[in-house]
């Protein structure tokens, strides 16, 4: 009897050490936005090797999509412990901010309320460095994103080439003109809605808020020194936009890499295509002396 209790607790504390094999450790942050004059959340996960040295780590900032919130990526991919597991690989801090349903991730001239671009780019990566041991330059920073997340890292990493060194989309909304994407008309009106909420009428109607697209900035992203990945399924709504961005980085010079592969606008594909860009990441942050 005893030899058989002895037997159970040994196995149920190799089953215990198995399930927690990946033993990131996951806080969530209220990072104060002075620009918004409004608490903003955002979950951290930290590698496992985090509590046990003192070396500084690059941190991946990972944007959500459209209707979705920053407990995304934690809850929605098919192995919930995903990040847990890359952190861990890796030894990478990831970040995983809150961005509001359909802010696009860039400073709204109409509302006060939707600054995402000032927020991420000021606001929460001091909040980040301040908080944790981080590699506080872009040599240690990386931005990438699902959806409209993807437009964010795009949009982001174009506009402020000093904070990333490298920037990732899968699925982007590379361009905001809806009339590129392949949704029901209903879906069109109702986002077409929310960027005059955000930006006003469109001045140019053939090619609406163009500045504030990721295809509108292909000649920054030539000059900058970001490294770029972004990747979009055959059957996905945004594969036109995709294209379009991957064809004027490739007319104007610009080093990228682009993927098609199977899959559409859901989560199996981004769970997926997620572990190919941080294996991208991690080649560009050990190439960087």
């Amino acid at each position: 009897m005893k030899k058989y209790v002895l037997f159970s607790i040994m196995f149920i504390c190799a089953m215990f050490c198995c399930f927690n094999s990946f033993a990131a450790v996951v806080d969530t942050l209220d990072v104060k936005s002075q620009v918004m004059q409004k608490t903003v959340k955002a979950a951290v996960v930290l590698p496992q090797s985090y509590k046990t040295t003192q070396q500084n780590y690059p941190v991946i900032y990972l944007l959500h999509g459209g209707q979705g919130n920053y407990r995304d990526w934690l809850s929605k991919t098919d192995d919930k412990l995903l990040l847990h597991k890359l952190a861990d690989q890796y030894n990478f801090i990831i970040v995983t901010p809150d961005a509001g349903l359909m802010s696009y991730y860039f400073d709204s001239p109409l509302d006060k309320g939707s600054q995402y671009e000032t927020f991420i780019t000021k606001e929460l990566i001091a909040k980040i460095d301040g908080t944790y041991r981080t590699i506080k330059n872009r040599k240690g920073r990386v931005i990438a994103g699902l959806s409209m997340g993807g437009h964010g890292a795009m949009y982001l990493s174009a506009r402020h080439p000093e904070l990333y060194c490298a920037a990732g989309s899968m699925s982007g909304v590379m361009n905001v003109n809806t009339a590129t994407w392949t949704v029901p008309a209903e879906f069109a009106q109702l986002r077409n809605k929310n960027f005059e909420h955000l930006l006003g009428l469109p001045k140019d109607t053939a090619n609406p808020y163009r500045e504030y697209s990721a295809v509108g900035l292909a000649d920054k992203m030539k000059a900058n020194d970001v490294k770029l990945i972004f990747d979009c399924g055959f059957d996905d709504i945004m594969i036109k936009p995709n294209r379009e961005l991957h064809q004027l980085l490739l007319a104007n010079g610009t080093p990228h890499e682009y993927t098609e592969r199977p899959g559409k606008h859901e989560w199996p594909y981004w769970s997926n295509a997620v572990s190919y860009q941080f294996l991208f990441f991690q080649k560009v942050l050990s190439s960087i002396k």
